[in-house]
């Protein structure tokens, strides 16, 4: 099974899995979450993240999903699994995301179910107003 490992500023990846999960059901295994604070050092961070990693490794692969570009946990994740075969780093993850991972993560191969996360969080994105109601 593909691991995942939600990433982001306090407490946001803790409540979107508790989301996500009441949509698609709990998922007893292969996830885990890392609420970083800016309470804590780099070094502790970092050491959190590669604790996280050394757990989670999967032969079938490794996406983290992570809650903004540029921020702590992307700047952190990245240097430690540049060389790791089998990882992604997904930023920008929002409810949409993690539903189409936790749904797909089992039959899916790597590169097909970051794919679908990618494509399926960008669906998210839209303004329905307009979409929905032409105005």
């Amino acid at each position: 099974m593909i691991n995942i490992i939600v990433i982001t500023h306090g407490e946001f990846g803790a409540y979107l899995i508790e989301a996500a999960e009441g949509i698609v059901g709990v998922q007893y295994e292969g996830l885990k979450n890392i609420p970083i604070s800016q309470r804590m050092s780099l070094e502790k961070i970092k050491s959190v993240i590669e604790s996280g990693i050394t757990e989670m490794q999967s032969p079938d692969g490794l996406v983290f999903m992570i809650d903004m570009p540029g921020g702590t946990p992307m700047n952190v994740v990245l240097p430690l699994v540049k060389d790791i075969p089998g990882t992604a780093v997904v930023c920008g993850v929002n409810i949409n995301m993690l539903t189409s991972a936790f749904a797909y993560r089992q039959n899916l191969g790597f590169d097909a179910l970051v794919e679908k996360i990618l494509e399926d969080g960008k669906k998210a994105i839209c303004e329905v107003k307009s979409l929905l109601l032409g105005g």
